[in-house]
């Protein structure tokens, strides 16, 4: 930590600039450098006591719980610092859950999280990366209220509700679609200056109708999972406008053949629409440039007509919008295994646009960093402040180590 303690100390400077007061200047900095410290836990009180003379655990208690800073100037910040230094190609949206065992905590509840893989006690948290093949950055956060939490749901629950005050949830904080949080952290990132043209997001996402639509209305490309059972038309179908006999209202032109599912689409298709594909370098052994194999598959790309009564709804005129289909079919596999939806352009060349699909690898990067070296899991407060600062400091400490290795690393071969 020594060596870069210098660098540590300017980089949140730049962050920290807009606190009124010099000691939570001060505080934030030392939370970072908490983070940042060898050391299994880090909550406050590990990390006060690994942090010597700076080991004030009641003063960074009060600056991660209850200091009124707004996390959203940090982010900010450290959103058009990182997007200077990493030049992304998208946005990423994901969430992951922080398991708790009691109750007490803002948001928690019991619902499904990745990060346990099943149905199980937690709060969960949306958050938007910027992210190129070789470096990421968490720039936005959001905690999910369930709607047990929301006052106003019919679901809602007395217990949690009147644990709200105590949590210190906002009035006007209320249960919204994880889909709803990803457009709003993009819209509050746009407003920020950052205006990165391609969203990326797994099928919890893509299968929102809405969330796709809510991309296209704000005109912003993407590239995100679908599960299988998700209906299109092909390409090249057309409506068709039955004869107007002259008695009631006109017909209106409708597709002649029912949608299929897109695993129905990619079979039709069948294996030998399958091209092989190398997208980027692994983290095992290899023959490849920097040392690494090389990822490689066979995938299928079509141009469909994604269908269903939102899209309808949506679409001036009878005839439904073209989209890529892409689907992962490997060899050794009797069917297609994953597939993908997006907006991208039609010429967009095979490989690129498998490359692109597959960006997400990178939000599951940040994740496993996040939280086994820098303690996104580890906060103990219980209030919604207290959440979202800690998230807040834990991304610019994540920010911090990617620069470290981004300076340190050759330009055409940089691998975070």
């Amino acid at each position: 930590m020594a060596e870069v303690r210098e660098d540590l100390e300017a980089f949140t400077a730049e962050l920290f600039d807009g606190f009124f007061r010099a000691d939570q200047r001060r505080w934030g900095q030392v939370y970072v450098r908490g983070l940042l410290l060898d050391g299994r836990r880090k909550s406050v009180e590990p990390m006060a006591a690994r942090l010597g003379e700076d080991g004030n655990r009641q003063a960074l208690a009060h600056f991660v719980t209850t200091s009124p800073w707004n996390p959203a100037h940090v982010r900010a910040r450290l959103a058009w610092k990182m997007q200077d230094a990493i030049r992304p190609e998208a946005l990423i949206v994901d969430d992951t859950g922080f398991l708790k065992d009691g109750d007490a905590s803002a948001c928690v509840s019991r619902q499904y999280t990745g990060t346990a893989g099943k149905v199980t006690n937690c709060q969960v948290g949306v958050s938007l990366h910027l992210a190129t093949d070789r470096a990421s950055a968490a720039i936005d956060w959001r905690l999910f209220v369930p709607a047990s939490w929301d006052p106003a749901s019919p679901e809602a629950d007395a217990a949690k509700v009147a644990r709200r005050k105590r949590c210190q949830i906002p009035a006007e904080a209320g249960h919204v679609e994880k889909w709803q949080l990803a457009l709003d952290m993009i819209d509050e990132a746009r407003s920020w200056g950052v205006d990165v043209p391609l969203v990326v997001a797994d099928a919890g996402y893509g299968d929102a109708t809405a969330f796709r639509l809510g991309l296209e209305e704000r005109k912003l490309a993407y590239a995100v999972g679908i599960s299988s059972r998700l209906t299109a038309h092909p390409g090249h179908a057309r409506p068709i406008t039955p004869a107007y006999q002259g008695i009631g209202r006109p017909p209106v032109a409708t597709y002649p053949d029912k949608p299929m599912t897109v695993k129905e689409l990619v079979i039709q298709a069948g294996r030998q629409a399958a091209r092989p594909v190398s997208w980027r370098e692994g983290s095992r052994p290899g023959t490849g440039r920097s040392g690494f194999k090389r990822m490689y598959s066979r995938f299928v790309a079509l141009r469909i007509r994604p269908a269903g009564r939102e899209i309808r709804q949506a679409t001036k005129g009878a005839e439904l919008s073209e989209r890529w289909l892409l689907a992962e079919w490997p060899a050794t596999e009797p069917e297609p295994v994953q597939f993908w939806l997006s907006s991208l352009p039609s010429g967009m060349p095979l490989a690129t646009l498998v490359r692109l699909a597959k960006l997400r690898w990178r939000i599951e990067h940040d994740y496993r960093e996040m939280k086994q070296a820098l303690g996104l899991a580890h906060f103990e407060g219980r209030t919604w402040n207290g959440w979202h600062h800690h998230v807040t400091l834990v991304s610019a400490a994540h920010a911090f180590c990617t620069l470290r290795r981004l300076a340190g690393a050759p330009k055409d071969t940089a691998q975070d």
